[in-house]
């Protein structure tokens, strides 16, 4: 069996996360469930929102899979219940998962767009706080802690950071492109102060591919295209924050960037540095490529990348990571071992140990617990 650490999966928030947690003036605009059309909907704002069907494919045929909104009763339980999903997840090798959140972004940018900010505040915190006390409790051995911050206001980003370290957070759930929200830009020194924090608290920032949302596919194009090409968006805005004052300033800074594979690595460093070297006199650009900031500052997730693997040591199997991205439609669960023993075939055991969970445990401070039953590899 492969011993797995999965550094992206994701949350179906339950119903009750904000309707349990937010003062009660918020409750009626705060997230919560109403059922209509012989659907459930979240309603927030004055806005209704059904739940992406791809969100919630886990355990179901691909033939049953779609977009339209779902009822958590069609969900398996261990899309929104920490308990099955620890079930879910023991099941197929997997001993730890960091959690991304689904209603509001990957990177807490919903938030963002509240015209209500201090609801928007208060909705933050309800969510970290649910992360937290409820989800990462019902199985600590498992679940990473990981937290998102008012992205609207770094001062308050900074103090809720700094809340939800002291409560046990061990990673930043942020966007990967800040700018393309109106909240300033990895080119400015806006969110240097929320940056120094996670640099000298060594805590690594989580970004996700789609966390700023910002796709530009016309709009009757099918939805295979942005799945497809989704690497592109991460290899984009990896690049940008290679190219950017931020890993310069903060030379100990740990960016991860999530379910945007590895296979494109080479061809995206090997450019960069040759527009780096070229452009630099007339740019002032200072002398680290962007190559060497991605070797030291940064780690990149793979899900099933045969071929990505074989681009490893070009740029280094101590900077890869495994993810399961359960329940998503890009996840192998509940055949997580079998797609493993494909993606790994031939590759050395050291680095395998390395990649699956070694790395993880080391970047995120966070030792697996596993029982000694489960080490025999199929």
């Amino acid at each position: 069996m492969y011993t797995l650490f999965s550094v992206d999966d994701h949350i179906v928030e339950p119903a009750h996360v904000w309707s349990d947690r937010v003062p009660a003036r918020y409750r009626d605009e705060a997230p919560h469930v109403v059922e209509a059309d012989g659907r459930e909907f979240w309603v927030y704002e004055g806005t209704r929102q059904g739940t992406m069907g791809l969100n919630a494919v886990a355990g179901k045929p691909r033939e049953q899979w779609g977009l339209e909104p779902l009822r958590f009763a069609d969900m398996i339980p261990g899309c929104y219940d920490p308990v099955a999903r620890a079930v879910d997840m023991r099941a197929d090798g997997i001993f730890a998962s960091m959690n991304f959140p689904t209603l509001p972004g990957f990177g807490g940018r919903k938030f963002v767009t509240f015209k209500d900010k201090d609801l928007a505040k208060v909705c933050v915190e309800a969510w970290n706080d649910f992360i937290l006390d409820e989800w990462c409790a019902a199985a600590p051995e498992m679940f990473v802690p990981m937290t998102i911050v008012p992205l609207w206001d770094v001062t308050l980003a900074v103090a809720e950071m700094e809340r939800t370290l002291a409560k046990g957070s061990k990673a930043l759930c942020f966007v990967e492109d800040p700018a393309a929200l109106g909240v300033g830009s990895w080119q400015t020194d806006t969110w240097h102060p929320l940056m120094r924090l996670c640099e000298e608290s060594g805590t690594p920032i989580c970004m996700h591919i789609g966390s700023s949302g910002s796709s530009t596919l016309d709009q009757g194009t099918t939805p295979i295209v942005e799945i497809a090409a989704a690497f592109t968006q991460a290899a984009r805005c990896a690049v940008n924050v290679m190219c950017s004052p931020v890993p310069r300033k903060f030379p100990d800074i740990k960016m991860v960037w999530s379910e945007g594979g590895i296979g494109w690595l080479p061809a995206a460093l090997e450019r960069a540095d040759r527009q780096w070297e070229r452009h630099g006199y007339w740019s002032h650009l200072d002398p680290t490529k962007p190559s060497e900031i991605a070797k030291r500052n940064m780690w990149f997730c793979m899900i099933e990348e045969p071929w990505g693997l074989t681009t490893r040591d070009y740029f280094g199997t101590d900077r890869i990571l495994f993810e399961c991205d359960y329940p998503h439609a890009d996840t192998p669960w509940p055949n997580t071992q079998a797609a493993c023993k494909g993606v790994f075939a031939g590759v050395p055991e050291a680095e395998v140990e390395a990649i699956t969970h070694g790395n993880a445990e080391a970047l995120f401070r966070f030792p697996l617990t596993v029982p000694a039953d489960t080490h025999t590899r199929a």
